[in-house]
Protein backbone atom coordinates (compact mmCIF):
# COMPACT_ATOMS: atom_id res chain seq x y z
CA UNK A 1 0.00 0.00 0.00
CA UNK A 2 1.94 2.99 -1.35
CA UNK A 3 1.29 6.55 -2.54
CA UNK A 4 -0.04 5.28 -5.90
CA UNK A 5 -2.77 3.34 -4.07
CA UNK A 6 -4.11 6.48 -2.36
CA UNK A 7 -3.74 8.74 -5.40
CA UNK A 8 -5.80 6.23 -7.39
CA UNK A 9 -8.49 6.12 -4.69
CA UNK A 10 -8.85 9.90 -4.84
CA UNK A 11 -8.69 10.05 -8.64
CA UNK A 12 -11.51 7.49 -8.95
CA UNK A 13 -13.48 8.98 -6.01
CA UNK A 14 -13.19 5.65 -4.18
CA UNK A 15 -13.38 7.34 -0.78
CA UNK A 16 -16.00 5.42 1.17
CA UNK A 17 -14.30 6.48 4.41
CA UNK A 18 -15.25 10.12 3.79
CA UNK A 19 -18.16 11.25 6.00
CA UNK A 20 -20.36 13.89 4.43
CA UNK A 21 -21.35 15.57 7.68
CA UNK A 22 -18.37 14.99 9.95
CA UNK A 23 -17.90 12.48 12.71
CA UNK A 24 -20.42 12.22 15.56
CA UNK A 25 -17.84 10.83 18.01
CA UNK A 26 -15.69 13.91 17.44
CA UNK A 27 -18.58 16.15 18.45
CA UNK A 28 -19.47 13.96 21.43
CA UNK A 29 -15.99 13.47 22.87
CA UNK A 30 -13.72 16.32 21.83
CA UNK A 31 -14.46 18.05 25.13
CA UNK A 32 -12.61 15.20 26.88
CA UNK A 33 -9.35 16.78 25.71
CA UNK A 34 -7.91 19.39 28.04
CA UNK A 35 -7.79 21.95 25.26
CA UNK A 36 -8.41 25.68 25.48
CA UNK A 37 -10.27 27.58 22.81
CA UNK A 38 -7.86 28.67 20.08
CA UNK A 39 -5.75 25.56 20.80
CA UNK A 40 -3.99 24.01 17.80
CA UNK A 41 -5.22 20.58 16.67
CA UNK A 42 -3.28 18.25 14.37
CA UNK A 43 -5.33 16.09 11.97
CA UNK A 44 -3.14 13.47 10.24
CA UNK A 45 -4.08 12.04 6.82
CA UNK A 46 -7.01 14.44 6.77
CA UNK A 47 -8.37 14.06 3.22
CA UNK A 48 -11.19 16.57 2.74
CA UNK A 49 -12.82 15.70 6.06
CA UNK A 50 -15.76 17.77 7.31
CA UNK A 51 -14.26 17.37 10.78
CA UNK A 52 -11.95 20.28 10.02
CA UNK A 53 -14.92 22.59 9.42
CA UNK A 54 -16.33 21.57 12.81
CA UNK A 55 -13.03 22.20 14.60
CA UNK A 56 -12.64 25.61 12.97
CA UNK A 57 -16.25 26.44 13.83
CA UNK A 58 -15.55 25.71 17.50
CA UNK A 59 -12.74 28.25 17.51
CA UNK A 60 -9.73 25.91 17.24
CA UNK A 61 -6.74 26.28 14.95
CA UNK A 62 -6.06 23.28 12.72
CA UNK A 63 -2.88 21.91 11.19
CA UNK A 64 -3.10 18.82 9.01
CA UNK A 65 -1.32 16.68 6.45
CA UNK A 66 -2.59 14.76 3.44
CA UNK A 67 -0.94 12.92 0.56
CA UNK A 68 -3.46 13.94 -2.11
CA UNK A 69 -3.36 17.51 -3.39
CA UNK A 70 -6.70 16.87 -5.09
CA UNK A 71 -8.25 16.25 -1.65
CA UNK A 72 -6.83 19.46 -0.20
CA UNK A 73 -7.99 21.58 -3.11
CA UNK A 74 -11.47 20.12 -2.54
CA UNK A 75 -11.19 20.78 1.20
CA UNK A 76 -10.46 24.49 0.76
CA UNK A 77 -13.19 24.78 -1.86
CA UNK A 78 -15.85 23.28 0.42
CA UNK A 79 -14.66 25.54 3.26
CA UNK A 80 -14.97 28.57 1.01
CA UNK A 81 -11.35 29.54 1.74
CA UNK A 82 -8.70 30.83 -0.63
CA UNK A 83 -5.42 29.15 0.22
CA UNK A 84 -1.98 30.70 0.13
CA UNK A 85 0.33 28.05 -1.34
CA UNK A 86 4.04 27.78 -0.52
CA UNK A 87 6.78 25.18 -0.17
CA UNK A 88 8.08 23.67 3.07
CA UNK A 89 10.95 21.48 1.92
CA UNK A 90 9.46 18.52 0.06
CA UNK A 91 5.96 19.42 1.27
CA UNK A 92 3.47 21.92 -0.14
CA UNK A 93 1.79 24.17 2.42
CA UNK A 94 -1.80 25.38 1.97
CA UNK A 95 -2.71 28.05 4.52
CA UNK A 96 -5.62 30.32 5.34
CA UNK A 97 -7.15 31.77 8.48
CA UNK A 98 -6.55 29.32 11.39
CA UNK A 99 -5.89 26.46 8.95
CA UNK A 100 -2.58 25.07 7.69
CA UNK A 101 -2.42 21.89 5.62
CA UNK A 102 0.72 20.19 4.34
CA UNK A 103 0.52 18.07 1.19
CA UNK A 104 2.97 15.20 0.83
CA UNK A 105 4.50 12.29 2.68
CA UNK A 106 3.53 12.17 6.36
CA UNK A 107 6.98 10.86 7.25
CA UNK A 108 8.58 13.99 5.76
CA UNK A 109 6.80 16.14 8.35
CA UNK A 110 8.97 17.22 11.28
CA UNK A 111 8.19 18.91 14.59
CA UNK A 112 9.99 22.02 13.32
CA UNK A 113 7.76 22.25 10.24
CA UNK A 114 4.49 21.40 11.99
CA UNK A 115 5.11 23.73 14.92
CA UNK A 116 3.47 23.56 18.34
CA UNK A 117 0.51 21.17 18.65
CA UNK A 118 -1.93 21.05 21.59
CA UNK A 119 -3.87 17.91 20.62
CA UNK A 120 -4.26 15.28 17.90
CA UNK A 121 -7.50 14.11 16.33
CA UNK A 122 -6.94 10.79 14.54
CA UNK A 123 -10.05 9.39 12.90
CA UNK A 124 -8.88 8.22 9.49
CA UNK A 125 -5.11 7.77 9.81
CA UNK A 126 -4.29 4.78 12.01
CA UNK A 127 -7.15 2.71 10.55
CA UNK A 128 -5.98 3.45 7.00
CA UNK A 129 -2.57 1.82 7.35
CA UNK A 130 -1.45 -1.83 7.33
CA UNK A 131 0.33 -3.10 10.44
CA UNK A 132 3.90 -2.54 9.26
CA UNK A 133 3.07 1.09 8.49
CA UNK A 134 1.07 1.57 11.70
CA UNK A 135 4.17 0.77 13.75
CA UNK A 136 6.15 3.45 11.93
CA UNK A 137 3.25 5.92 11.87
CA UNK A 138 2.55 5.88 15.61
CA UNK A 139 6.21 6.41 16.51
CA UNK A 140 6.53 9.33 14.11
CA UNK A 141 3.24 10.88 15.24
CA UNK A 142 4.29 10.83 18.90
CA UNK A 143 7.64 12.34 17.97
CA UNK A 144 6.48 15.26 15.84
CA UNK A 145 3.64 16.22 18.20
CA UNK A 146 5.80 15.81 21.33
CA UNK A 147 3.29 13.30 22.74
CA UNK A 148 0.34 15.68 22.59
CA UNK A 149 -2.89 14.16 23.89
CA UNK A 150 -5.10 12.43 21.34
CA UNK A 151 -8.71 11.70 20.55
CA UNK A 152 -8.38 8.47 18.58
CA UNK A 153 -11.28 6.88 16.70
CA UNK A 154 -10.91 3.37 15.28
CA UNK A 155 -12.96 0.50 13.93
CA UNK A 156 -12.96 -2.97 15.43
CA UNK A 157 -14.28 -6.07 13.65
CA UNK A 158 -13.14 -9.54 12.58
CA UNK A 159 -10.33 -8.65 10.20
CA UNK A 160 -10.74 -11.88 8.20
CA UNK A 161 -14.18 -10.67 7.06
CA UNK A 162 -12.80 -7.75 5.06
CA UNK A 163 -9.55 -6.46 3.68
CA UNK A 164 -8.73 -3.00 4.94
CA UNK A 165 -8.67 -0.12 4.82
CA UNK A 166 -10.20 0.63 7.20
CA UNK A 167 -8.34 -1.92 9.30
CA UNK A 168 -9.53 -3.32 12.60
CA UNK A 169 -7.70 -1.83 15.61
CA UNK A 170 -8.10 -3.30 19.11
CA UNK A 171 -7.17 -1.77 22.46
CA UNK A 172 -4.36 -4.32 22.66
CA UNK A 173 -2.87 -2.92 19.48
CA UNK A 174 -3.32 0.67 20.67
CA UNK A 175 -1.38 -0.23 23.81
CA UNK A 176 1.25 -1.97 21.70
CA UNK A 177 1.89 1.24 19.82
CA UNK A 178 1.40 3.83 22.52
CA UNK A 179 1.78 2.42 26.05
CA UNK A 180 5.30 3.82 26.39
CA UNK A 181 3.98 7.36 25.97
CA UNK A 182 0.24 7.35 26.69
CA UNK A 183 -2.45 5.92 28.91
CA UNK A 184 -5.49 4.95 26.82
CA UNK A 185 -9.08 5.00 28.06
CA UNK A 186 -12.14 4.07 26.02
CA UNK A 187 -14.79 6.77 25.80
CA UNK A 188 -17.49 4.94 23.81
CA UNK A 189 -18.28 2.12 21.41
CA UNK A 190 -20.93 2.42 18.69
CA UNK A 191 -22.26 -0.36 16.47
CA UNK A 192 -21.69 0.32 12.77
CA UNK A 193 -22.94 -2.91 11.22
CA UNK A 194 -23.17 -2.72 7.44
CA UNK A 195 -21.10 0.46 7.07
CA UNK A 196 -17.74 -1.16 6.33
CA UNK A 197 -18.42 -2.51 2.83
CA UNK A 198 -20.03 -5.61 4.27
CA UNK A 199 -22.99 -6.74 6.34
CA UNK A 200 -21.15 -7.82 9.47
CA UNK A 201 -20.79 -6.60 13.03
CA UNK A 202 -18.33 -3.79 13.60
CA UNK A 203 -17.79 -1.13 16.25
CA UNK A 204 -16.50 2.42 16.02
CA UNK A 205 -14.57 3.08 19.21
CA UNK A 206 -13.35 6.37 20.65
CA UNK A 207 -10.28 6.49 22.89
CA UNK A 208 -8.65 9.26 24.87
CA UNK A 209 -4.85 9.06 24.90
CA UNK A 210 -3.27 11.10 27.66
CA UNK A 211 0.52 11.49 27.80
CA UNK A 212 2.25 9.74 30.66
CA UNK A 213 3.93 12.27 32.93
CA UNK A 214 7.69 12.44 33.23
CA UNK A 215 7.48 11.22 36.84
CA UNK A 216 5.41 8.20 35.80
CA UNK A 217 7.88 7.37 33.06
CA UNK A 218 10.72 7.60 35.57
CA UNK A 219 8.89 5.33 38.02
CA UNK A 220 8.01 2.73 35.37
CA UNK A 221 11.65 2.56 34.27
CA UNK A 222 12.82 1.52 37.76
Amino acid sequence: MDAKFWHKRWATNDIAWHERSGNTLLVEHFKALSLKLSGRVFVPLCGKTRDIAWLLGQGYKVVAIELSEMAIEALFQQLGMKAEVSQAGSLTRYSASNLEVFVGDFFSLSSEVIGSVDAVFDRAALVALPMEMRLKYTQHLAKITVNSEQLLIVFEYQQNLMDGPPFSISIDEINLHYKKYYSASQLSSVDVSGRLRGDFAAQENAYLLRPITASALSYSAK
